[in-house]
């Protein structure tokens, strides 16, 4: 074998390793109910966003800077967390890496995420994140009402058929089967309700009161 051909091996080996490494780096998780998402969250709040900056969190392994964007927030309302208010929330400076990006014009959020040890809240694409508008009648009651009455139960998803349940206590998800949507009706309008012989089933929320021309909905 030629010193050129040695070189070209030693040269696509390289290039190898450094695709396994940038891969494993890559952003990847299953899509959560919202219930889920709550239920595992550390932190779950309505929180405006009023500004970011990008922060140097120290240096990856071969001294390049490590980035993150804090995201400063106005807290609103807090559904699950401290008894601290957060007034900050943090995320990687790069989707590849599951950091979020947030509008920051004063937009209002519901914000799932876990709590580090320092007392600071990060947040990956993982999390189950959404502008407060968007979410449904159903999604905002079960925030206060529903999805904790069903923490107890496992929600799993099915892609493909057959899928079954494997107990009594566990609810199948079937959004992306029967709608080819991730978030379908059972996201947008069900929770997954423990019941008192201790197996879980979907519960469907309520349709919004009716309201006329001069009602105002409470924030």
């Amino acid at each position: 074998m030629t010193w050129t051909v040695s070189s070209c091996f030693v040269t696509l080996a390289i290039l190898c390793l450094w695709r396994v490494e940038e891969g494993a780096e890559a952003c990847s998780c299953s899509p959560a109910h919202p219930q889920q998402a709550l239920c595992s969250a550390d932190v779950v709040i309505r929180a405006k966003v009023v500004g970011s900056q990008e922060i140097e969190v120290g240096n990856n392994i071969y001294g390049y800077p490590i980035t993150q964007i804090k995201y400063d927030i106005k807290q609103l309302k807090m559904f699950k967390g401290p008894s601290e208010a957060i007034d900050a929330i943090y995320t990687a400076s790069s989707s590849a890496v599951c950091g979020v990006n947030l509008k920051t014009n004063g937009e209002e959020y519901l914000i799932t995420g876990r709590l580090e040890s320092d007392g600071k809240m990060h947040v990956t694409l993982c999390q189950f994140i959404e502008p407060w508008d968007a979410l449904t009648h159903t999604q905002r009651k079960s925030l206060t009402e529903r999805y904790d009455m069903g923490c107890d139960c496992k929600i799993t998803r099915c892609t493909s058929v057959p899928c079954t349940v494997s107990g009594p206590a566990e609810c199948l998800w079937t959004d992306w089967l029967i709608e080819k949507e991730v978030y379908g009706e059972q996201a947008k309008h069900y929770a997954c309700i423990k019941r008192s012989d201790d197996s879980c089933a979907w519960y469907r929320g309520a349709a919004p009161p009716k309201k006329d021309f001069l009602d105002i909905e409470d924030p």
